[in-house]
Formats: structure tokens, C-alpha cells, sequence
């Protein structure tokens, strides 16, 4: 009898461990594959990313937006050029030079307005030139498989008892689902990051339509300091993502399978959280007076 015993012990242990091996295979290769493409889809302008989108974009912007940015343009100046003629003195001191001011800026805002997307697109290229320039010093190899990373693996579960491998194999099956919804998470989060600066382009006319005037100027400047800290966050990105292939570059010393596991998750858990982090600190470092 304690032969047929130890023959079905025996059994279900090869079973779990096949599975146990299996699970963690596969565990992490769409996290794996998310945080590969990071480099390359936050070095992307908005133009390279998706020239359609940015097409439809530029053509809603010069179609529907500028004419509005017009009126604006226009509501601005003329308070611009009233509260210069008010602040002479009720028009008894008059100075010829302050007309030509006004005119100049007002070419200055109509330039600005004119050229919005060529501005946009500046500041989205000097961010993806220090994104590419710190490729080559941040380490973007940031693959893992703990089946292969962990030396004699197999043998390591062979000296296992049943019982503990019944609770690494319900944990490897855990961590796997939880590591399915955290790429959903760094996709969305990526995706998400072009999707707002197309819908910030879009209405870039407005705000540089206020650029030159000393109350409403305000407006622009914010809008410009936000669209630098989206443009920035990009390296933030890459920053993480180097910190987070450093630390997984330690798994494969890891004795402990256990801990290998947990230690895969949380250093992917950490990853969601600072690139989500990375939007509100750029925001924060761009924004600082």
C-alpha cells in the first residue's frame, strides 16, 4: 500500500512541477515585451508615432481651431492695445513708440499662432534627441524568464516536498495573472501618454494665442511648460525602465525560488507605479517656481 502511495506522491509531483516549469516559462513574456517596447514607443514624436492620427489632428487644429485662436488673437490684442493707452495717463501722455510695440506684438502672437505645430513639434524633437542619447547609456535589456535564469531549477523542485509545491505551483499561477494585468497596465499607460499630447496639439493654437498679453499670458506659458513635461517624461520613462533591468539582472542569484517569484512581481509592480508616477513628477519639475 505504501508503494502505490509514494508512486501517486510521486506522480503528482512530476505533475506540478511540469507545471510549475510551465508557468514560469511564459510568466513574464508579455510584461517581457511591453517594457521592450517602451524605448522605442517613447522616442516617437507625435508625427512618427501615427501619421494618420497626426494628420487628422493638424487638420482639425488648422481647420476649427486657428479661427478660434483668430477671434481670441484678436480679443487680446485689442485689450492689449486699451490697456496701453489707459496706463498713459487717460491718453494725456501719448508716446508714439507704444504703437509700435503693440504692432510688434501683435506680429509676434500671429507668428506664434501660425506656428504652432512647428513649435510642437520642436519641443517633442529636442526630447526624443535626449531620449536617444540616453538609450545608449540606460540598459533597456530588460527580459526575464525564471525557468532559464534560475540555474538547476528542476532539481531544485525535485527536493521540494509535495506540499510546498502545491503552494508554489497556486502561487506561480497568481503571479502569472497578475503580471497578464500589469502589461495592460504599462500599455495603457504608454498609449495613453501620446494619446494626451495629441489632444493637447490639437488645441495648441488657443493658449500661444495669449502668449504676449501680460495678464492672459499665463495661459500659454502653462500650456508650454505642460507640453515640455510630457515631452520630458519620456526620459523619466526610460530612467525607469533602466532601473527596473538593473534589478532584474539579480533574479538569476536569487536561491530561492519562492523569493525569485515574489521579487519579479514587485520589481514589475514598481515599474507600473513610476511610469504612472512619471506624468504628475514631470508636471511637478516643470511647473516649480
Amino acid at each position: 500500500m505504501q508503494s502505490i502511495i509514494d508512486k501517486i506522491a510521486e506522480w503528482l509531483k512530476d505533475i506540478l512541477i511540469d507545471g510549475i516549469v510551465g508557468n514560469l516559462s511564459g510568466m513574464f513574456d508579455n510584461v517581457n515585451t511591453q517594457v521592450g517596447e517602451i524605448a522605442g514607443e517613447v522616442g516617437k514624436t507625435p508625427l512618427q508615432w501615427n501619421s494618420g492620427v497626426f494628420s487628422m489632428i493638424q487638420t482639425l487644429s488648422e481647420t476649427v481651431i486657428i479661427p478660434i485662436a483668430g477671434l481670441i488673437l484678436a480679443f487680446v490684442m485689442c485689450y492689449e492695445l486699451i490697456q496701453m493707452v489707459i496706463d498713459r495717463n487717460n491718453l494725456h501722455d501719448m508716446d508714439t513708440w507704444m504703437f509700435f510695440k503693440w504692432v510688434f506684438k501683435t506680429f509676434v502672437a500671429v507668428l506664434l499662432v501660425t506656428n504652432t505645430f512647428s513649435i510642437i513639434m520642436g519641443v517633442f524633437d529636442v526630447a526624443q534627441h535626449v531620449v536617444n542619447q540616453s538609450a545608449g547609456v540606460i540598459i533597456s535589456d530588460a527580459g526575464i524568464d525564471l525557468a532559464s535564469a534560475i540555474p538547476d531549477m528542476e532539481t531544485r523542485l525535485q527536493a521540494m516536498e509535495l506540499g510546498p509545491l502545491f503552494g508554489l505551483w497556486f502561487q506561480s499561477i497568481f503571479v502569472g495573472i497578475t503580471m497578464k494585468a500589469l502589461s495592460v497596465c504599462i500599455f495603457i499607460i504608454i498609449y495613453g501618454r501620446m494619446l494626451e499630447i495629441y489632444l493637447m496639439t490639437s488645441l495648441g493654437p488657443i493658449p500661444l494665442a495669449t502668449m504676449v498679453n501680460r495678464e492672459w499670458g499665463s495661459m500659454g506659458k502653462n500650456y508650454l511648460k505642460s507640453l515640455l513635461a510630457l515631452g520630458f517624461q519620456a526620459f523619466l520613462i526610460m530612467v525607469c525602465v533602466g532601473i527596473y533591468a538593473v534589478l532584474v539582472q539579480n533574479i538569476a542569484t536569487e536561491t530561492d525560488i519562492i523569493a525569485a517569484i515574489w521579487a519579479c512581481m514587485g520589481y514589475t509592480v514598481l515599474l507600473c507605479f513610476t511610469l504612472f508616477k512619471t506624468g504628475s513628477l514631470s508636471k511637478a519639475i516643470f511647473n516649480a517656481h
